[in-house]
């Protein structure tokens, strides 16, 4: 689909080896009589104006802030419209219209598969979010994991009225992009489960994340989507692809003309080059044994390009890479006895 208000779209395929503003922000999707739009908060004690201590979105909203000093500056909360007869709408039809509002990652009061199918499904096919979800139910994680979802990453825990993913989205959501991985994540309010190596091992193959206790501190594992890819390359992918198109959107809207020569590509480049040192720096990118980072840009000369692309006054003959910096998950280290 052709976006008419944006002038500037970024593709990233992510080859493995054989600020949006609101990157951090954290959407509450809840139901009320009579609907509740869209409304941003900056602490728990402005949520109670308007729901209260037993509301589920208040639960939830506890369930960030009580993560201290990790948690997002702030959160927003939205409602559908519960009431029943024509004014109805489901949770998929309510998210639809908060959509393109300023927030990333996405926490429903709703655990019922249905309503997840239903939620998951519309944040795939949006391709700018992620969701985050919960469950007590090792049948319902198979036909969750059953949809191979890359956005949508479910914690499970046999207690899930304390909204546990919640916590994590605000334990580790609103650190700068790059600096930080999922696993191991500490989170306030939330008991670990015991669980058997066996239980842990059919939990991480049902697509799911869980809360342990490992040398003694309570953490979550793995840090995947359902479809096993990671949180952080998720977050950092969508991150660098909103700051080149937001950028050079800027340069388009703030310039009298980007002209199509050597000097005005050159522009556009340098944004780009500018978002990827700036993914550097936040532990997105890796660097070499120098501390530069690895990444690079190609941008074809006006010459270069195709003369129609230049009559239509398109440019899309640039390109970059980058090495993902990732993180270590686990090690194994070999040891010897001397006599």
């Amino acid at each position: 689909m052709v976006n008419t208000m944006k002038d500037v779209t970024v593709v990233i395929d992510i080859q493995k080896p054989v600020g949006r503003l609101g990157f951090g922000k954290v959407l509450i999707l809840g139901a009320k009589t009579g609907g509740f739009s869209y409304k941003e908060y900056l602490d728990l004690a402005s949520v109670k104006l308007d729901f209260i201590e037993s509301t589920e979105e208040y639960k939830a909203a506890q369930a960030i802030f009580a993560q201290g000093d990790q948690a997002p500056a702030v959160i927003a909360i939205s409602c559908r419209n519960s009431t029943t007869g024509e004014s109805e709408e489901t949770l998929v039809e309510h998210l639809q219209a908060v959509m393109d509002k300023d927030w990333y990652f996405l926490v429903s009061t709703s655990a019922a598969k249905i309503d997840v199918l239903a939620v998951a499904d519309e944040i795939e096919a949006d391709g700018t979010h992620q969701f985050f979800t919960r469950s007590s139910s090792l049948t319902d994680l198979a036909d969750i994991k059953a949809k191979t979802y890359t956005r949508t990453t479910v914690l499970y825990h046999t207690t899930i009225t304390n909204y546990p993913e919640a916590a994590w989205v605000g334990a580790a959501g609103s650190a700068p992009v790059g600096s930080v991985t999922w696993k191991f994540k500490k989170l306030t309010g939330i008991q670990p489960l015991e669980l058997s190596g066996t239980e842990l091992l059919a939990i991480h193959n049902l697509g799911a994340n869980t809360y342990v206790s490992k040398a003694g501190d309570s953490v979550t594992t793995e840090g995947k989507v359902v479809d096993e890819e990671y949180i952080d390359i998720i977050h950092a992918r969508d991150y660098v692809k909103f700051s080149i198109e937001y950028g050079v959107q800027k340069l388009l809207n703030s310039t009298p003309k980007v002209p199509y020569t050597a000097a005005g590509i050159a522009q556009i480049e340098g944004v780009v080059r500018t978002v990827l040192q700036r993914a550097h720096n936040q532990g997105i990118i890796a660097s070499d044994e120098d501390g530069v980072g690895l990444y690079g840009t190609t941008f074809k000369s006006r010459e270069e390009v195709d003369p129609a692309d230049r009559a239509a006054r398109s440019y899309n003959d640039g390109s970059f890479f980058f090495e993902l910096a990732g993180a270590v998950h686990d090690a194994r280290i070999n040891g010897v006895i001397q006599f």
